[in-house]
């Protein structure tokens, strides 16, 4: 049985995120290790790369190099075509310019947000605006496409490591050419050498993660479709899910008071705002009966 609505001090801690208190100690065992450093050579191949403290500063970096003025635009394109989009982003964005969903006359260069794991499939088409692009894969660290374009096509690559890894801090910029602004500060070299040897540890097991969080999705697609919901975005082969996302119909009225609810029973979700639609985690350090525990949730919840 699970039990529901505990004292606070005794509630479990689900984050979309697959850090968990416990990698605290295990993050600290690990020897210093390149091994990272190899596989990003060997994947980014004549690109460089940068650490940096998460996906926000990677944003910013990239930014910074466009000489943006305060009536520029930064068009952003995303996987869903929904208007929703991080604050992260957009507050990221509005610290050099402005930002629109459209191609503007004023759009000096196109942001594009390969959401939650699944690649946006246009980006070829971009091109012919003959405008700078930077892809965002903040959630979409392992995921492939048919046309190889994710990650490929832009000036500027965003990851984000704690999408991916369990681990609380760091994030990449990969870039086509050598940097010419940057006023953020560089990692400390301790902090850069925690990263790469988690990072190093866990690139090892790039197989088994790629699994398991596939291996998650279909369940909660089986559970959540017997419960008469149905998954947002299709599995399609390459893709590798951030999150899962699921539609809500009319049964579950009010998405924002499902949200507080899961909340309050330790899962970290959201909304997909702007369409009736909702996520919750999907990472490989969830095992059955956490699943389990996410659906007797959102089962018991009072429609």
């Amino acid at each position: 049985m699970f039990v529901l609505s505990p004292d606070t001090y005794l509630m479990p801690s689900y984050r979309i995120s697959p850090f968990q208190t416990k990698d605290i100690h295990t993050n600290n065992t690990f020897t210093d290790s390149d091994a990272i450093d190899n596989y990003f050579n060997e994947r980014f191949k004549e690109r460089e790369y940068h650490y940096v403290a998460d996906g926000r500063k990677a944003i910013n970096i990239a930014l910074q190099q466009y000489h943006l003025q305060k009536d520029d635009v930064v068009t952003i394109f995303t996987s869903s075509g929904n208007f929703y989009i991080s604050s992260c982003v957009t507050s990221e964005i509005e610290k050099f310019c402005k930002w629109s969903r459209q191609i503007e006359v004023n759009t000096k260069l196109i942001f594009v947000n390969h959401e939650f794991g699944y690649p946006y499939k246009q980006t070829d088409e971009l091109k012919k605006y003959k405008l700078p692009i930077i892809e965002d894969c903040c959630h979409s660290f392992f995921t492939t496409d048919v046309q190889h374009t994710i990650g490929g096509t832009g000036d500027f690559v965003i990851y984000s490591f704690p999408k991916m890894f369990p681990i609380q801090i760091g994030g990449l910029l990969v870039t086509k050419k050598s940097l010419i602004h940057s006023d953020v500060e560089k990692l400390p070299a301790k902090k850069l050498r925690y990263i790469k040897n988690v990072l190093s540890y866990y690139i090892g097991q790039k197989d088994a993660i790629i699994h398991k969080r596939i291996e998650n999705y279909n369940y909660l697609k089986s559970k959540l479709n017997a419960l008469g919901f149905q998954e947002r975005f299709k599995l399609e082969a390459g893709v590798v899910p951030g999150v899962f996302m699921f539609a809500i119909q009319s049964e579950v009225a009010d998405l924002p008071l499902l949200k507080t609810y899961l909340y309050a029973q330790g899962i970290q979700c959201s909304v997909f705002y702007g369409e009736r639609s909702f996520f919750i985690p999907v990472h490989q350090n969830l095992v059955k009966p956490d699943l389990d525990y996410f659906i007797e949730v959102i089962s018991s919840y009072p429609k």
